[in-house]
């Protein structure tokens, strides 16, 4: 049977990291890392994943700001809205909840986040970081970094002779968490849905990473024996036998079939979820330091 790789102990111990590095700061300097979280609209999912981040962000010792807009605000008037976080000094974070509704267009929202202040790690300032192989000077998305972390657990930091195969090349997860691979001197390749013949290109994988957003798309006799399954789909299925209309999150792997062949693999939940919102509490100290500095 495949190890289980415990995302949720793994977050636990940055969390405790983080906290402890928000209290060093505050008694150090005085000053508190604050973490401001802007959510447009009334979509239930956003407002949890806000609510989750804003309750994490007070347990690490952080002030935490969120501001909720009315779904038809105007791009320009959010634009302005981040352009004022930006310069407040007593602001580190900056988190623009995603999805944005349909009228607005995300990209020159994130772009407007200030690259020293965007935690998330989604302006083109820090991605272009990534993509030149600078991990340490700017802020690193948070899913791909908390996936990096995951794999690191296995196989440590320097992935040398592994092969590695990320499927799905958004800009999102797939581009940075490729790039971050490639960093730790992985031999890598992105799958998407124009590779032919994708079950072939994920058996050639150590370390194959399943982000397409569909249910147990990847089956057993994809994976190959041994192999890091690094899951970070999160879809919702019916689950029939919990009631009816219930339903249940699954990754995009089958992981009663990974969990007979590969080597080590990330539940879904509990793996890759939590370390998401560990990176980004994570980045908002990190963020907070520097400007101290």
């Amino acid at each position: 049977m495949a190890r289980t790789i415990d995302g949720k102990q793994v977050a636990n111990a940055i969390i405790a990291t983080v906290t402890e590095g928000a209290s060093t700061l505050e008694f150090q300097s005085g000053v508190k890392p604050c973490l401001a979280v802007v959510i447009v609209g009334d979509d239930p999912a956003s407002h949890a994943y806000v609510n989750a981040k804003s309750r994490m962000a007070k347990q690490c010792g952080f002030h935490s700001i969120q501001r909720s807009l009315p779904a038809d605000i105007k791009q320009e008037t959010l634009e302005e809205l981040v352009a004022g976080l930006n310069l407040d000094p007593n602001v580190h974070g900056i988190l623009v909840q995603l999805p944005l509704p349909k009228h607005l267009s995300p990209e020159p929202v994130i772009a407007a986040i200030s690259p020293d202040k965007d935690v998330d790690g989604l302006n083109v300032i820090n991605a272009g970081k990534v993509a030149v192989g600078d991990l340490q000077s700017g802020l690193l998305p948070c899913t791909p970094a908390g996936a990096m972390l995951l794999v690191e657990e296995v196989h440590g930091r320097d992935l040398s002779g592994l092969n590695a195969v990320v499927i799905g090349r958004s800009n999102l997860f797939g581009k940075p968490m490729a790039l971050m691979l490639l960093a730790a001197n992985a031999t890598v390749t992105m799958a998407h849905s124009r590779t032919r013949d994708l079950p072939a290109i994920c058996r050639t994988a150590d370390i194959l990473v399943a982000a397409v957003g569909r249910a147990h798309m990847v089956r057993g006799d994809w994976i190959k024996p041994g192999a890091t399954v690094i899951d970070v789909g999160i879809n919702r299925i019916p689950a029939p036998e919990n009631g009816e209309g219930k339903t249940r999150l699954v990754g995009d792997v089958m992981l009663a079939d990974a969990a007979c062949i590969a080597g080590a693999v990330t539940p879904v939940p509990g793996g890759v979820g939590p370390m998401t919102i560990a990176m980004l509490m994570s980045n908002t100290l990190k963020a907070a330091q520097r400007a101290v500095d």
